[in-house]
């Protein structure tokens, strides 16, 4: 995987684009349950975990494994370098998994494609995929 420092970084997109494609892989491999639909919900909306910080807070090693670290997450949630919608998105998701406060309400700040994302993530909590969500005609 490549390491990037944010201050230096001269890593290209396409580098960027291969960490998170094999981070998502092995966070979604790392968890089941709630933790799951959250971490598919995080690599759906792509800008929080193309953050090198954010990658590197989420990755814990976990009996010789790496694994999520959604604790480590939360204690950086913060420091992170994150715009309000994304912390607001990334603060549901943490509630979603039972570590975060974010209150429900919170989604009347979301952008549509991030309500669309974590309303999508509730109905597979639920276990229900077959709900459409959309513009209706």
């Amino acid at each position: 995987m490549t390491t990037t420092d944010p201050e230096t970084s001269t890593a290209t997109a396409c580098d960027i684009d291969v960490d998170a494609i094999r981070l998502s892989g092995l966070l979604i491999r790392s968890v089941e349950g709630q933790h799951r639909v959250a971490i598919q919900a995080l690599v759906e909306e792509r800008t929080i975990l193309a953050l090198p910080q954010v990658r590197t807070a989420i990755v814990a090693e976990r009996r010789g494994r790496k694994a999520c670290n959604w604790e480590g997450l939360t204690g950086m949630l913060y420091t992170l370098p994150l715009d309000r919608p994304q912390r607001i998105f990334l603060g549901l998701l943490l509630s979603m998994v039972g570590i975060g406060s974010t209150p429900l309400s919170a989604v009347a700040d979301l952008d549509h494609e991030r309500l669309r994302i974590f309303t999508q993530a509730i109905l597979r909590l639920a276990g229900s995929d077959s709900i459409a969500i959309g513009t209706r005609l």
